[in-house]
């Protein structure tokens, strides 16, 4: 299975998140090539609201990095994003990232391929805040059109790995196992969950009834969505 994986932090041996991510890894990749990157290394600026991408993507001015990563999730069949709890939500470096692929979004110009992929959302946290935090991720996922998203979010009660229970991490070594082979068993016939499919389907009629951005119009003409082309 290929992957593409986006740290949400610089942070690695310490991290729990980055940590879980590598039992993942082992169990899923078999082999397979496993593309790395990491925030805000990888990405370093915020988004700037220019509104470039909506028309034409190539010319947001950080393109240079947006297309390696573009790129690695276009080939892979499982995207991983890891993202601690910073104060309830994604590191800002997540979030920046994040609003860089709003042109993605269903109601705009959504890439047939996720319709085709799943995902992995990992989330850590020291006290609480995996719940909304893995929200800010998932609702990307769902408007980007990832067909399975699966989450994975821990309360591990330590600043960082090395301070983890035995017992927790004996824990998360078992469930990291059950959802490995839950998501290997599913990559040979990865279909949308009905989410997915609804949403697509309000944001057909929508460009059908009122698309307001002539882009997205002409987008959703070119894929055929319009009438009877669906993308997975």
């Amino acid at each position: 299975m290929k992957i593409t994986v986006v740290y949400g932090t610089q942070r690695k041996s310490k991290s729990s998140t980055y940590n879980i991510a590598q039992q993942f890894i082992a169990l899923l990749s078999g082999g397979d090539s496993v593309k790395e990157f990491v925030l805000p290394r990888d990405l370093p600026n915020f988004c700037r609201g220019c509104w470039q991408c909506f028309t034409d993507y190539t010319k947001c001015p950080d393109y240079e990095y947006l297309k390696p990563i573009t790129e690695a999730m276009e080939e892979a069949d499982l995207l991983i994003f890891t993202a601690p709890v910073y104060v309830y939500h994604v590191p800002g470096q997540m979030k920046a990232f994040l609003d860089h692929f709003g042109y993605r979004w269903m109601p705009h110009q959504p890439k047939a391929s996720m319709f085709k992929k799943q995902a992995l959302l990992i989330s850590t946290a020291a006290g609480a805040g995996t719940k909304s935090t893995l929200k800010d991720l998932k609702d990307s996922m769902n408007f980007w059109g990832v067909a399975r998203v699966h989450s994975f979010g821990r309360n591990i009660r330590a600043a960082d790995w090395e301070g983890v229970d035995e017992k927790i991490k004996l824990q998360i070594r078992a469930d990291v196992k059950k959802l490995a082979q839950k998501i290997l068993a599913g990559s040979n016939n990865v279909k949308p969950s009905l989410k997915v499919k609804g949403l697509f389907y309000i944001m057909r009629l929508m460009q059908r009834k009122m698309g307001f951005n002539a882009a997205d119009v002409a987008y959703w003409q070119e894929q055929g969505w319009l009438e009877k082309a669906r993308p997975w």
